[in-house]
């Protein structure tokens, strides 16, 4: 080496040295933060894809979170309403009970009738207290709101989910295609010529009627009508006919009128009803007589035609707004939205409108125990019993599958998503403490390397002597 004012030597080593050093800070830290991309430097493409894929591992996560609060709020309205149906359950013990007028006091069934306002009241109190965070769940605030019901069309309408979208309003059209029918025969023989047995069957069981020769029609009607809570068949006068019709509309309704005895001619001797024909925003809807229910991606609900819509007609309503709106997906988008009424459980809600409500039964009522209507009491318990169960039921399945398997599916989505993620990000323990030993021995070398570059000038010296 015979120039000592440009050391190249030097030069070289110091600049691998830096090199070294570089790769032994990045090193450093990689393995003290546990991150193999720290800045945009590190890795541009692997920053923008890590990135991405922590933001929707954020989203995951609130969605597992969304999913559980509202499997919490699904289970506190199902101990409300488990609570309401064991009191519904005594209801029903007590309707029965006061049945049995003949072994029964009037002392007893007015001190049934105050366990029975008892009942009725908190039934009311659990409705209007239930609630979560003080959301009230079960006091119809998650009932949805609807607009244009005409009465006289559809009655006892029931929403269970409907999905707006990003619309004020979902509209739905009904329209009747073939009404309802009831179970029809038809006897044209007038007033009877000799005496005549005749055996009346239905839904709701079989009698035994005996006509003496020269009965009316009108009789005959009487007859009949009186016997149809017990047989499930009435009568009317049709043009000097009678005309045996069920109580009930739908395909599982009979009407059965046999001779035992004597001439008693009908136009056929059984006959069963037809169920209605509906469809719902174009699509066919499921008919038991004139209840009927549908369900789509967009909309389930339940309703029943009114007697006076009961013919090939039209009508339309809207959904408003209301129920429940669950965020279940790591984005926020409609298809990850779950919708779910809760109808008011309240005794002024349970029941239907063609036999009346639960609160019809408190003290001065019309179907109370000290009424002549304990059969039409029976009817509405029962039908308070069944809402209620198909209500649980219901909030069970949503709570189970939609919500559980949502659950179960943003678990594993999370897993994957995590492991990609730590895949690009994350650091390699063992092959960054490999590159670290490495960097350290060549940092080393460097510095030793340049401390005899800086040295070899010194030569020139000899020169000099």
């Amino acid at each position: 080496m015979s120039r000592i004012n440009t050391n190249v030597s030097s030069l070289i080593a110091q600049r691998v040295l830096t090199k070294n050093n570089n790769v032994l800070n990045q090193s450093l830290e990689r393995l003290s933060t546990g991150l193999r991309i720290n800045k945009g430097a590190d890795n541009p493409a692997g920053l923008i894809a890590s990135e991405n894929l922590r933001a929707e591992k954020t989203g995951i996560s609130q969605a597992i979170d969304n999913a559980e609060r509202a499997s919490n709020i699904i289970g506190t309205a199902e101990g409300g309403l488990s609570e309401i149906s064991n009191l519904l359950n005594e209801l029903q013990s007590l309707v029965s009970e006061a049945a049995n007028t003949g072994g029964l006091s009037q002392e007893e069934i007015d001190a049934n009738q105050l366990q029975v306002d008892s009942i009725l009241s908190t039934i009311n109190r659990i409705a209007g207290t239930t609630s979560f965070q003080g959301k009230k769940l079960l006091n119809g605030s998650l009932d949805y709101t609807t607009s244009g019901v005409a009465s006289t069309a559809i009655n006892d309408l029931r929403i269970n989910a409907a999905k707006l979208g990003t619309s004020e309003s979902l509209t739905v059209t009904v329209q009747v295609v073939t009404s309802g029918q009831t179970a029809n025969v038809n006897y044209t023989g007038g007033t009877t010529t000799g005496a005549v047995t005749i055996e009346v069957a239905g839904n709701l069981g079989t009698e035994q009627l005996s006509f003496a020769s020269g009965t009316t029609t009108a009789n005959i009607i009487a007859a009949v009508n009186a016997l149809k809570d017990v047989t499930g068949v009435s009568a009317t006068s049709a043009g000097g006919s009678v005309s045996f019709n069920s109580t009930e509309y739908g395909s599982s309704q009979f009407v059965s009128i046999k001779a035992i005895s004597g001439t008693f001619t009908t136009d056929v001797q059984k006959d069963e009803g037809q169920d209605a024909s509906v469809l719902v925003n174009g699509s066919s809807g499921t008919a038991n007589g004139l209840d009927v229910s549908f369900r789509s991606g967009t909309v389930d609900i339940e309703f029943r035609i009114a007697n006076g819509f009961n013919l090939p007609g039209q009508t339309s309503f809207s959904i408003t707004g209301g129920g429940a709106n669950f965020s279940l997906g790591s984005k926020v988008r409609e298809a990850d939205k779950a919708s779910l009424g809760i109808a008011a459980v309240t005794t002024g809600s349970l029941g239907k409108k063609s036999i009346g409500y639960l609160d019809s039964l408190k003290s001065g009522g019309e179907n109370s125990l000290n009424s002549d209507n304990i059969n039409n009491a029976q009817k509405i318990v029962d039908t308070a019993i069944k809402q209620v169960a198909q209500l649980r039921g219901r909030l069970g399945a949503f709570q189970k599958f939609t919500i559980g398997s949502t659950i179960n599916n943003l678990g594993v989505a999370l897993e994957n998503v995590s492991a990609s993620e730590s895949a690009i990000r994350d650091t390699d323990f063992a092959e960054e403490t490999a590159n670290l030993t490495r960097a350290q021995i060549l940092s080393q070398a460097a510095q030793s390397v340049l401390a005899q570059a800086n040295a070899s000038p010194q030569a020139a010296l000899r020169l000099l002597q």
